[in-house]
């Protein structure tokens, strides 16, 4: 069950330009990329994971501030769209937990804070509809874990073992991700999301926001 209005996923149109970028040294203009071209998939993300602009506004920032961080290490060992995921999803789970990092560097980079900064305002106003406005609010009953599960695999259609690689790699007691561990993490979220979306499902027939069976 998607949001109207969410802004639509997309593929990894910008990755072969990333790693080019990165092969040539050109960190800020691979992190800006990222930015722009994923940076509303994100955000809108973040935004219904966290429940408030407000939130979303910082964790989004810390995001794309790890993003640029974090390239020169990035391996390719997963998708790089996956991989974006990973580090907001960190970032929001530090936040949930509010925990502070110190970074030693700050992305001050003109491009790259004027990609964040359009990129709040663009999808902030693309988000806002009466009839979403709704949805959210039956998304807001539900857990923080629950929303994000909803969202990577209904707004984002993420592949199960992206998912569950994502969650995995926030987890501070985890085990070491291998492919048993990823088919096992697969398998509890695809139960779990059945009965999310039942759950949702029943609640939003009562509020009128579907079509009840004739």
């Amino acid at each position: 069950m998607g949001e109207e209005g969410e802004a639509p996923f997309v593929a990894e149109v910008a990755a072969p330009d990333v790693r080019r970028m990165l092969e040539g040294g050109d960190v800020e203009g691979a992190a800006t990329l990222i930015v722009k071209t994923y940076g509303k998939e994100v955000f809108g993300f973040l935004r219904g994971a966290l429940g408030n602009d407000h939130d979303a506004d910082e964790v989004f920032a810390q995001t794309c501030e790890c993003i640029w961080r974090g390239l020169p290490g990035f391996r390719w060992q997963c998708s790089l769209r996956t991989w974006i995921y990973v580090v907001a999803r960190n970032e929001s789970s530090r936040h949930a937990r509010g925990a502070r990092r110190h970074l030693n560097r700050r992305a001050n980079t003109s491009r790259l804070q004027d990609a964040i900064a359009l990129v709040r305002t663009e999808t902030r106003s693309e988000l806002r509809s009466s009839k979403l406005d709704k949805f959210r609010a039956l998304r807001a009953e539900l857990s923080v874990e629950d929303r994000t599960l909803l969202i990577m695999r209904v707004d984002r259609d993420l592949a199960w073992e992206d998912i569950a690689r994502a969650l995995l790699s926030t987890a501070p007691d985890a085990e070491p991700i291998n492919d048993e561990s990823l088919r096992r993490e697969s398998a509890r979220l695809r139960k779990r999301f059945q009965l999310i979306r039942q759950r949702l499902a029943k609640r939003a027939l009562a509020e009128g926001l579907l079509p009840g069976q004739s």
